[in-house]
């Protein structure tokens, strides 16, 4: 029986036919070397689109790829991209699950999106950095600035532990230092808008702002420090609001594209209060089994199965309005239109499409180092049926069901055995919460 488990390592790796770039008209004029260059690296198709990316559909549906990049020039990627391409990808055939794992690659300039487009050495993420707490455990170094707490941080040095470590009352000159040694993730969370992040979230401390694509730091005494950081990094934004909105070019987004590294990127288009889509990418990437943009799609799906299983006919349902910063009263319209009575599902609903993820979705970058989970995985084929399966080896449990992204798109499938989703595109178990050591859980289905 041939066992597919070399899948978990080569999911995230695009072969020809797989990966089609979605690209306006006007952008491939323009950006042509970047399309170019996707192309070459992936032997990808193009479709093109006029005046809304809905255009793209028919195009997109017929190729049936795993990955599609949607190339954006700045003026085109505000929320509207956003929420657009969630509801594209999720409508290239019947069932209300994504279809696609995508990303939209744009930059402060050409040159950016050129640089992101090009790059094909995987990222190891091996040195983390935060704004707010991360597990330290999982990287071979790394430190994070509490956002709760004054002048607390914690440093984890190689071959060593992590120790708490006193840090200025103004941690934004640390924190830019931390940048400019170099690391390969760095996650914040706390208040911020497309145009800031503040660092103290229950305490006054500075803040990081941009100007013409140059990311700073500005200290409590108004004094700048400007970041450069190029180093190649994921950025997850989980929980700050509005920091993957692109409303123009002098955005935060485009500022850690053009001076702070990022090659992807993970961040809410509206101000963010339930959570839900920001915080499962944490979960699934600090496991080590997922690159972070299966995390960000896994996470996406999670999010969709919960809605189908909890609250059925969700699919139908279209949020119209986002800007609660102005109009608080939105969310409220929406929910007396619709008769809606769980905020669960208007959480979910809200965050369904509005969390952009920025970059090549067929880039690799994962933990360097195996998250320590009670836990192993595996997919096994015969004679067209697929067994995925989930063996615990310990005691734990899980916040989001867990998945895998099939080796190769299927023509159809059929479930023969066991509770959650199968795709053409991916697996997904139903169990979340407590487990034992020695519990397994099974997925079996026919595919072609």
């Amino acid at each position: 029986m041939p066992l597919v488990r070399l899948a978990l390592l080569l999911a995230s790796v695009a072969s020809a036919g797989d990966y089609v770039v979605v690209v306006s008209e006007a952008t491939k004029a323009e950006w042509s070397e970047v399309v170019q260059a996707l192309q070459e690296k992936h032997g990808a198709e193009v479709v093109t689109w006029g005046k809304d990316v809905a255009e793209a559909r028919e195009g997109l549906a017929a190729a049936a790829p795993r990955f599609a990049c949607f190339v954006a020039r700045p003026e085109e990627a505000d929320r509207p991209l956003v929420v657009a391409v969630h509801r594209l990808t999720r409508a290239l055939d019947d069932d209300p699950y994504s279809d696609c794992v995508w990303g939209i690659l744009t930059g402060y300039d050409k040159d950016d999106a050129l640089r992101i487009a090009r790059r094909k050495e995987p990222l190891a993420v091996r040195r983390g950095l935060g704004g707010t707490g991360i597990p330290l455990e999982v990287f071979e170094e790394g430190a994070w600035f509490s956002e709760g707490e004054k002048n607390c941080s914690f440093v984890k040095e190689k071959g060593g532990e992590a120790k708490k470590v006193a840090c200025p009352d103004d941690s934004t000159k640390s924190i830019v230092d931390e940048l400019a040694r170099g690391c390969d993730l760095f996650q914040t969370s706390g208040h911020a808008t497309f145009r800031d992040w503040q660092i103290g979230y229950s305490y006054k401390n500075g803040q990081f702002r941009c100007h013409d694509g140059q990311l700073m730091g500005i200290d409590l005494a108004g004094k700048r420090y400007p970041i450069d950081s190029p180093s190649p990094k994921v950025y997850s934004a989980l929980g700050n609001c509005l920091m993957g909105r692109i409303p123009d070019r002098d955005a935060m987004a485009l500022a850690w594209m053009h001076t702070g590294g990022v090659h992807q990127m993970v961040g809410y288009a509206v101000s963010t209060w339930f959570g839900y889509g920001g915080w499962g990418v944490h979960d699934y990437f600090m496991s080590g089994k997922w690159t972070y943009a299966e995390s960000f799609f896994l996470n996406q799906q999670a999010l969709l199965a919960r809605l189908e299983r909890e609250f059925p006919g969700s699919d139908e349902l279209a949020m119209e309005e986002y800007d609660i910063e102005s109009d608080q009263g939105a969310i409220d319209r929406f929910v007396q239109k619709h008769g809606l009575s769980s905020q669960d599902q208007v959480g979910l609903l809200w965050d369904r499409d509005t969390v952009a993820f920025y970059g090549d979705p067929a880039w690799e970058a994962r933990l360097a180092r195996q998250g320590e989970v009670p836990w192993t995985m595996a997919l096994e084929e015969k004679d067209g049926e697929f067994t995925f399966t989930v063996t615990c080896t310990g005691k734990g449990g899980w916040g989001r069901p867990v998945g895998m992204v099939l080796p190769r798109r299927l023509a159809s499938v059929e479930k023969i055995e066991g509770e959650g989703v199968v795709t053409e595109l991916f697996v997904l178990l139903a169990k979340t919460g407590d487990f034992a050591a020695g519990d397994a859980f099974t997925l079996r289905f026919r595919g072609k």
